[in-house]
């Protein structure tokens, strides 16, 4: 969809905007449910291949409408890494459903713009100032409210949970297949880099699924397919959105997740957060909304550098000031 399509749809941009993040939020959700309600019957890793199988299914007519003509490439290394990232990081996440609250997994979920921040530093090269380390590093505090060590028991250290643990763990994946994906776009199309994901990420959750092999139960098949279903809309609602609007405007509706997820949670699992959960998810939010505002800011202010440095030396070419100062002498 271009954004003349979006034009013609004849709704403001960014009513378009909020209309497809929050059911690509709205798709995630569900997928998050169906991945909880299947953990009872089916292995987490056997969930990540049925999911990225049929989700590679409800993207044939998209990758049928874009074509394969730009998937010519020499990183293909690249592309490997970063689908074998993407699958570890479901593998974490859907295993951690089974494991714990599913809103509590979308409130450690949100750990990984923090997670991102550095990593950009340490691989990107990246300069972080002391307002993002603080932003970073209180959002970490909100997450331990939401964890509370010591407070339960379980495997790890201070208390801390194996959901809790592989949650966390998929977050950071998630921050690591995100700086890929920037180190990608610097010679890669999007449309490459979504149809390679697409493409290797099956066969890859295949390998770790097969040593944990179960089919799934007649009533369990519909549930199976809507993997591939809530996977791929959400996918592409939130990649439309993204083609709308700059990711400061996008980014935020994703925390509705946390909404879905806890009523979804209430009412067909029974779990009621409790007030530690919010406290602390407020605080991981907080965090990851003025993250993404200065990164919004510090793209625009590259963004009108580069304008100005490029300006300045346009005008300083020899004979490009008579072409848009007219002759005085003519007038």
């Amino acid at each position: 969809m271009t954004k003349s399509d979006h034009r013609r749809s004849g709704l403001p941009e960014h009513i378009q905007v909020a209309v497809l993040a929050l059911a690509a939020c709205v798709f995630f959700a569900g997928l998050s449910a169906t991945v909880k309600h299947l953990s009872g019957e089916l292995h987490g890793f056997v969930i990540v291949f049925w999911r990225n199988l049929f989700g590679f299914v409800f993207m044939i007519p998209w990758l049928w409408r874009h074509g394969f003509d730009r998937l010519k490439t020499g990183r293909i290394g690249a592309y490997l890494f970063r689908s074998s990232i993407s699958v570890i990081s479901m593998m974490c996440g859907f295993t951690a459903l089974g494991y714990m609250p599913i809103a509590n997994a979308t409130s450690l979920s949100f750990t990984a713009p923090l997670f991102a921040t550095i990593l950009a530093v340490l691989l990107l090269k990246e300069k972080v100032r002391l307002r993002r380390w603080s932003a970073t590093l209180i959002g970490f505090a909100g997450a331990m409210i939401v964890l509370q060590p010591g407070a339960h028991g379980g495997i790890g250290p201070g208390g801390i949970g194996v959901g809790e643990m592989l949650a966390i763990g998929g977050a950071f994946l998630t921050a690591m297949g995100t700086i890929i994906v920037k180190t990608l776009s610097r010679s890669e199309s999007s449309q490459a880099i979504v149809t390679y994901m697409v493409l290797l990420s099956t066969p890859l959750a295949f390998i770790p699924a097969a040593f944990y092999w179960a089919w799934p139960s007649a009533d369990a098949w519909p549930f199976v397919v809507a993997l591939g279903f809530f996977g791929t809309s959400g996918h592409l609602c939130w990649t439309r959105a993204f083609a709308i609007a700059d990711a400061s405007a996008v980014v935020p509706y994703d925390y509705s997740r946390l909404i879905f997820t806890t009523g979804i949670g209430l009412i067909l699992f029974g779990e009621q957060p409790d007030h530690w959960f919010w406290v602390g998810s407020a605080v991981i939010i907080g965090a990851g909304l003025y993250i993404a505002q200065r990164e919004a800011v510090l793209r625009r202010r590259h963004a009108t550098q580069a304008m100005a440095t490029q300006a300045s030396a346009d005008s300083a070419q020899p004979g490009l000031a008579t072409e848009i100062v007219p002759d005085r002498k003519e007038s």
